[in-house]
């Protein structure tokens, strides 16, 4: 008998040692996402608001039926506060870029002045403030997918003839309005990582909360560049300044310590906060010059 308790013990320290390196690689698989965005192919252009809508869709999607699924209302021990959080946090991120992404495009985007708004990102918006928290009356989950439809509704719709969708309307004033969203959250982001006396036990938290919005952001991006892709042709800088943004958001959204150390200055840890700081702070730094370049 007390062989076999020995061997349980081994069995569960084994798992206890084992667990954050699974967690680990598979927080690595998991965040890796391939967009397919509709290019211009054979003369023919996507329609206005196709690849916008699309991306929106396919990064919460990609959220939902990965591996672990979403974290958020997940139950211990695989709760948010526990040894999932990473995850969780990320997605939380994520979920917070994606709601001000599909607000922008619905509420500036695809209408100017006194048009009505479309039907399909109104409920595709409504449907992404759903607690991400909660796990039924409704779930998270099944409010998700809703906006999910209502986003490939809306693209559907964008190519009825006539159109039922409205499509983006391509002028700069309304683009300079999601610009200045997205530099509002890497803004959010650099002061909370810039924290001098952060809880220890939040660091972790920030730390992969602000990486959901690098990555919501890098892979709205490309969607961006192709809808106003004239408009980018015509102002060298302007496209230079795009391509340019890339590479922080990403290195952002993928960095991936096994633990987050929180070292100071001068000590030989790692501070990991400040050295996500400093992708978030380039990346916002060329918003900033997109939105002054858009002005002009």
């Amino acid at each position: 008998m007390r062989s076999l308790y020995k061997i349980v013990l081994a069995v569960l320290a084994v798992l206890a040692l084992a667990t954050p390196f699974v967690l680990d690689a598979m927080q690595k698989v998991h965040d890796q996402l391939n967009v397919v965005y509709v290019r211009p192919e054979g003369g023919v252009d996507p329609v206005p608001g196709e690849n916008f809508a699309t991306a929106a869709a396919a990064i919460m999607e990609h959220e939902l039926d990965g591996r672990t699924g979403w974290r958020p209302n997940d139950l211990p021990p695989f709760g948010p506060s526990l040894g999932a959080d990473n995850n969780s946090n990320r997605q939380l991120g994520i979920l917070q870029a994606l709601r001000e992404s599909v607000r922008v495009f619905k509420d500036h985007l695809t209408k100017v002045s006194s048009d009505v708004f479309d039907a399909n990102l109104v409920s595709a918006d409504n449907n992404l403030r759903n607690d991400p928290r909660k796990w039924m009356f409704p779930s998270a989950e099944s409010r998700y997918r809703e906006a999910i439809r209502n986003l490939g509704d809306y693209v559907a719709g964008l190519k009825t003839n006539p159109p039922k969708s409205r499509p983006i309307n391509g002028r700069n004033i309304e683009l300079i309005r999601l610009v200045q969203g997205w530099g509002d959250l890497l803004g959010d982001g650099h002061a909370e990582l810039y924290k001098t006396d952060p809880s220890w036990f939040q660091i972790d938290d920030i730390y992969y909360k602000v990486q959901g919005y690098c990555h919501t952001i890098a892979h709205m991006t490309p969607a961006v560049e192709i809808e106003y892709r004239r408009e980018l042709s015509s102002r060298p800088q302007l496209a230079q300044l795009f391509a340019e943004i890339q590479a922080p958001l990403e290195r952002c959204a993928m960095m991936k310590p096994l633990v987050v150390f929180n070292g100071r200055d001068t000590s030989m840890l790692a501070n990991h906060r400040r050295n996500l700081d400093i992708y978030v702070t380039e990346a916002r730094q060329k918003l900033y010059s997109i939105r002054e370049e858009l002005e002009k």
